[in-house]
């Protein structure tokens, strides 16, 4: 019997690779994303993603997107509150598990994990352990297309915010830098690739740092900045 499960969508590469092999496997069904998302800025946390964004890309994968607003500031207290007031809705819709893109780092999965349980909702990572630099050609060669949307300019130059995600462009990063960017080095938008009917019409626009991130607003096509 496929399992009911929800998937948490950051709008980045990981969570719709996720999407894409839980898909192919069969084991899972999919039936929902839920997102975090900045109350006051109303994008979505760490990818500064807009909103309009998120849904767009809901509509391209044919499934609905629950939101959790945190405010902002936010503490770890009331971030806990917002996810545990989810997690009971969705135990009272009947999800069985849910989904999280993360590739390698044991503290989040742990944290994950531990939230989890004694709800009666099984955590599952379709990603975990994966080879990052195979995993991304992977997902490259499948047709889909990213671009980075935040990035940390402790380790990455500020210019790299706004560009297509590519192995070329990974391969001109300093090094040490994961090639999926696991250890926070920047975040991704994605905007075309199997797990789509269609791709999103999207350009990039102004580049701003704030909270010790550079952030590239990404948005559709024709949409005013702001």
């Amino acid at each position: 019997m496929h399992k009911k499960t929800w998937l948490s969508w950051s709008s980045g590469k990981d969570s719709a690779w996720a999407l894409h092999l839980l898909r192919q496997s069969g084991e899972h069904e999919v039936t929902g994303l839920f997102t975090t998302i900045n109350a006051a800025f109303q994008r979505v946390a760490m990818h500064a993603v807009r909103v309009e964004l998120l849904k767009r890309q809901a509509e391209a994968v044919g499934l609905p997107l629950h939101l959790i607003e945190i405010p902002y500031p936010c503490s770890d207290e009331q971030y806990d509150y917002a996810m545990t007031d989810f997690v009971m809705l969705a135990r009272n819709n009947g999800v069985q598990c849910m989904a999280f893109g993360d590739l390698y780092l044991q503290d989040i999965r742990r944290y994950r994990e531990e939230r989890l349980q004694g709800t009666g909702i099984e955590p599952i990572f379709p990603l975990w352990n994966k080879p990052t630099r195979a995993l991304l050609e992977e997902m490259l060669v499948s047709g889909l297309r990213a671009c980075l949307t935040c990035i940390d300019p402790r380790v990455l130059p500020a210019g790299f915010a706004g560009r297509e995600l590519t192995t070329a462009l990974v391969d001109s990063m300093p090094s040490g830098i994961d090639p999926c960017g696991e250890n926070g080095e920047f975040h991704t938008f994605v905007f075309d690739g199997p797990m789509f009917a269609q791709p999103l019409d999207i350009e990039m626009g102004e580049v701003l740092e704030r909270d010790g991130f550079v952030f590239a607003d990404c948005r559709l096509r024709g949409t005013p900045a702001g």
